[in-house]
């Protein structure tokens, strides 16, 4: 077996590899002044299982992750297992008017061409993966959450009803609570948000979403939360995009991790572990 890491996962790559026993696979990859990108692998394929771990944020990184797919098929190679960890376009899965792109849709057909499974973290949306024809999985990044908040949390929140099943999961690894935030418009300009049913006062709190982009929802959630009565509030995502200003707007937040799904100095936890075990 054979790992290729694209140059926006090398982190993940590399800790894959170490869980895997195996050794990353020689590449040369460079990028030019005008913005396009050179791949190359070192070593011969022929007759290997291949694994390529490259993430889809921002734009470049999908097209450097097909050069990748298109040079490792040069070889006769037994299989390829692209793990894409954040599958970037999942938001636009629909269209809503005439003559628009379905984008979800574009990048998953583009993406099995060359391969035999793709494999992804927490996608946005899964219906996306309807999208595919050939195996696809998205994995769950609750385990990792679990791992790193152990003996730091007593309670797991997702900011919404629809992130409340990694929530649950995460606690109950954890042994913890585990809720939702439910928002609460009090006029035009005043969205109040607490959990559903819990009491946070005096607790250690970890707000847990798949992706943190501009923060808004999380710097909302964690001053109520503290004003609330919170002791410790931690903010952790799967998918790290941090838009623009977005540490600045946290300043209320203890802690905010991600995942190396999207690598950043913020990716404290990694997947790898969940990964691995696909290939057990």
């Amino acid at each position: 077996m054979k790992i290729i890491r694209g140059s926006a996962s090398r982190r993940l790559a590399g800790e894959l590899a170490k869980v895997l026993g195996l050794e990353l696979t020689k590449t040369e990859f460079q990028r030019f002044p005008d913005g396009e990108a050179y791949v190359r692998i070192l070593e011969d394929l022929t007759g290997e299982k291949v694994i390529l771990v490259q993430t889809t944020h921002p734009d470049e990184n999908i097209v450097e992750l097909f050069l990748w797919q298109d040079a490792i098929n040069e070889y006769e190679i037994d299989s390829l297992v692209t793990i894409t960890p954040y599958f970037g376009y999942a938001r636009q899965d629909k269209a809503f008017n005439p003559g628009e792109a379905i984008s979800a849709r574009a990048i998953a057909e583009r993406m099995e061409l060359f391969s035999d499974e793709v494999i992804t973290i927490d996608i946005h949306n899964k219906q996306v993966l309807d999208y595919f024809d050939k195996p696809v999985a998205s994995l769950s990044a609750a385990p990792a959450f679990a791992r790193y908040f152990r003996g730091k949390v007593d309670v797991i929140l997702s900011p919404d009803k629809g992130g409340m099943e990694r929530a649950r999961e995460a606690s109950e690894i954890l042994g913890c609570d585990f809720d939702y935030l439910e928002k609460t418009r009090l006029n035009a300009e005043t969205v109040e948000m607490q959990p559903k049913t819990l009491s946070v006062e005096g607790k250690r709190v970890a707000i847990v979403d798949d992706i943190i982009s501009t923060g808004g929802t999380v710097a909302l959630a964690a001053k109520q939360l503290k004003e609330q009565g919170a002791v410790e509030i931690r903010a952790a995502c799967t998918h790290g995009l941090f838009a623009g200003n977005v540490f600045d707007k946290l300043y209320d937040c203890n802690e905010v991790v991600a995942t190396d799904t999207v690598e950043s100095d913020a990716s404290k936890i990694s997947v790898a572990e969940e990964i691995a075990n696909i290939f057990g």
